[in-house]
């Protein structure tokens, strides 16, 4: 749990393979965090070499405790399993980084709509079971951050990724509401909305304006955790350009290129 001057010492990592979300967590164990959690759904002989690969990213950044979990984000079910377990390993959760989801284009949920309703429970409906799951634990803590990685293409929907980003804009509202419903207890939600970030996942799009890294988006969740905000865009010229794009005219905003 935090030491007296309220640094993070424990890290659970929802998504243990996600480049952003393993960023996060480096950060965090370089600013002090020791023990951390991985939770990733196993996926064979390559899933195990990458959590591996994982693990030693983060001893190497100098966390005392490595523990890799099973976590499937589509089998709701399992998700207060999943932290409970992790509660085992570690005790108190002091920041739980939510960062899995998958990443398609939307020619292949227009061609198999069962596709984009597999990728809508990830990225949504995952979200929500183990978000509650997370924020019950927090809650009978009494402290801890749900750090939840929602997306600037959330913000308002585009025909060019619209099965996508409407489950982003669904995640956002949800995270924002747990947020809310967790006032006063002193355990809060922090919303990440990033721009394009460069990964092995966004590969195959095209890059979009104000792109970044990883590892920018961890330095903005870690300054985020500091600050005590409740939402941090990455990068932060992103906020006033999402105010932009809502206050688009419909007939505008649908002749934008797919």
């Amino acid at each position: 749990m935090r030491d007296a001057v309220g640094t993070v010492d424990s890290v659970l990592l929802l998504g243990g393979r996600s480049e952003i979300g393993l960023a996060v967590a480096a950060r965090l164990v370089r600013d002090g965090a020791r023990r951390v959690v991985l939770a990733a759904r196993p996926t064979g002989e390559a899933g195990r070499a990458a959590l591996a690969g994982a693990e030693a990213l983060l001893r190497g950044a100098g966390a005392d405790e490595v523990h890799v979990l099973d976590f499937d984000a589509a089998h709701a079910a399992t998700h207060a399993g999943t932290v409970e377990a992790a509660v085992r390993r570690v005790g108190d959760l002091d920041v739980v980084v939510a960062a899995f989801g998958v990443l398609g284009d939307q020619a292949g949920p227009d061609a198999d709509p069962e596709a984009a309703a597999a990728g809508v429970t990830v990225n949504l409906t995952g979200h929500v079971s183990a978000g509650l799951a997370v924020a019950a634990r927090l809650r009978a803590q009494g402290h801890g951050t749900l750090v939840v990685l929602s997306s600037v293409a959330g913000v308002r929907v585009r025909r060019a990724n619209l099965v996508y980003g409407a489950a982003k804009a669904g995640l956002d509202g949800f995270a924002q509401g747990l947020g809310d419903s967790l006032a006063g207890t002193g355990a809060r939600v922090l919303v990440v909305r990033p721009g394009y970030v460069r990964t092995r996942m966004s590969a195959h799009v095209d890059e979009a304006p104000f792109a970044t890294t990883p590892a920018r988006v961890a330095d903005a969740v870690a300054a985020g955790l500091r600050t005590g905000a409740e939402a941090v865009w990455v990068p932060r010229v992103l906020g006033p350009v999402s105010t932009a794009m809502r206050l688009l005219p419909r007939a505008v905003w649908r002749r934008l290129p797919r």
